[in-house]
């Protein structure tokens, strides 16, 4: 696992200890960045289900300013900090140990809204149509913002969720991808 592209191209990451997680790999994060950008001018990100902090990590290399890592799982959270001083983002990464709900939450607390949101939950526990209808219902999402949901290729998100329309879907053999903006 490596950074893709940008800034930190070909700084390597490492995975999260176990099997509990995922990591996306850098043919589809090569994928997933091609269509949402595939460079930033500045903006703020939200990672999720961070995992690795890969996505987040390769926004940072990309352009964005600033990215909120998530994930409940100790050992992620520990290899987030251990990929973002490696790659020097301490000063553009906030991490924090919580499940999605309570980040959720914490987040509306601060009145934030995200240019970039990455949601890649655990496939076994398919939460994304859930989160999808709590960013429209809370405007979590800047105008002209992006999110980014990684799921199974078994998986089939909808069309439209509140005002949030699937821009974009791709799949990679048992990996697919969903491109969620506003409507226009």
């Amino acid at each position: 696992m490596r950074v893709v592209s940008g800034t930190r191209k070909g700084k390597i990451l490492k995975a999260v200890p176990g099997s509990s997680t995922r990591p996306t790999t850098d043919k589809v994060k090569e994928a997933i960045f091609n269509i949402i950008g595939p460079y930033f001018e500045g903006g703020l990100g939200l990672d999720l289900f961070a995992g690795s902090g890969g996505l987040g990590i390769e926004a940072l290399s990309r352009g964005a300013d600033k990215v909120i890592f998530v994930d409940r799982d100790g050992k992620a959270i520990q290899t987030i900090h251990e990929n973002i001083r490696t790659c020097g983002f301490e000063e553009k990464a906030e991490v924090y140990r919580n499940d999605a709900d309570r980040a959720i939450k914490a987040i509306l607390k601060r009145d934030l809204v995200f240019d970039y949101i990455f949601l890649d939950p655990p496939y076994r526990k398919q939460q994304l149509l859930k989160l999808l209808k709590l960013i429209d219902e809370n405007d979590l999402l800047s105008v002209q913002g992006t999110i980014l949901c990684e799921h199974g290729s078994d998986v089939e998100l909808p069309d439209s969720v509140g005002r949030l329309v699937q821009r974009k879907h791709e799949n990679y053999g048992i990996i697919s991808i969903s491109i969620y903006s506003w409507a226009e």
